[in-house]
This record gives C-alpha cells, structure tokens and sequence, in this order.
C-alpha cells in the first residue's frame, strides 16, 4: 500500500492510503491489450502472394483425373432404400421386409465394375436422420466391388 502523510491539519495528523491493486490490475490488461493488437496489426502485413507456398511451380503437371470421371456413379442411402445414380441412369433399390437390398446393390455395383472395370471413384450420400451403420453398409459394398475412392456427401433430409 502506498500512504501519503501531508502533515498536520487542524491540530491532527492527516495520512491516507492508497490502494494500488485496481491500477496494476488495470495495467495488466492494458498491457495484455497493447500486445495482443499489436501481433494484429503485423498479421494483417503479410502478402499472402510472396509466400513460398502459394507459388505454383511450373514445371508440375496438374493432377490426372480417376479414370471416367465424367461418369458419375453414387449411392443415396434414404429412409425407404438405395438410389444408386450410374450416369444418367437411376436405379432404386426398395427396402426389402424393412432390411436395405444389400444383394441387390451388390449385384448392380458389380455390373456397373465389368462395365467400366477402370472407374475407381464413387459417392456415396446418406440422410442426417439414418443411423451411421447404414453409410458404413454402403461403403462396404463399393469397396467389395471395387470402388476404392469413396466420397461422402450429406443427403439432407428425406
């Protein structure tokens, strides 16, 4: 604590004291201020161009697409059963006695494989309100039947 002592008045000795605390507390978010903005304030500095990251080197070529790229295959996992897209074609795969038609799926991946046996890509789309084992089901049966570079979209609702 500091004390200030200005001597007698009125016959009595008059000293006060000071509390401190709630000026150092108040410096110290100052300061904690002061610093954060200024690491801001160099952050909003940096070219994001001149970074050695950003530059694209010439000599790479762009990536090479999945074989048939243009050629969509996905699997829509819905509430009443499979809708597997093949191109322009839309195949539905009703629920069999409340059971997904995991055979039926299977039977039509595999054909679409000898069809095209150089595609390796696939999406696969699934309700939000559908238990995770269902997206997982699907899953499987692209990979058995070939297709190792699965994506996963959300469906939406029903």
């Amino acid at each position: 604590m500091a004390q200030v002592s200005s001597g007698k008045s009125g016959g009595r000795n008059v000293e006060v004291e000071l509390n401190l605390v709630p000026i150092i507390d108040l410096m110290s978010v100052l300061i904690t201020f002061l610093l954060i903005t200024a690491v801001w304030t160099q952050v909003s500095m940096i070219q994001i161009g001149s970074s050695l990251y950003a530059k694209k080197l010439d000599d790479q070529p762009p990536p090479k697409p999945p074989p048939h790229a243009d050629y969509v295959l996905k699997v829509d996992v819905k509430a009443t059963g499979y809708i597997l897209t093949s191109g322009k074609q839309i195949i539905s795969l009703p629920k069999l006695q409340n059971d997904y038609d995991d055979a039926g799926l299977a039977a039509q991946l595999q054909r679409i494989k000898q069809i095209y046996p150089d595609k390796i890509d696939a999406v696969v789309s699934v309700s939000d309100d559908l238990a995770y084992e269902n997206l997982i089901r699907a899953m499987d049966h692209l990979l058995i039947s070939g297709f190792s570079n699965i994506s996963v979209a959300t469906g939406g609702p029903n």
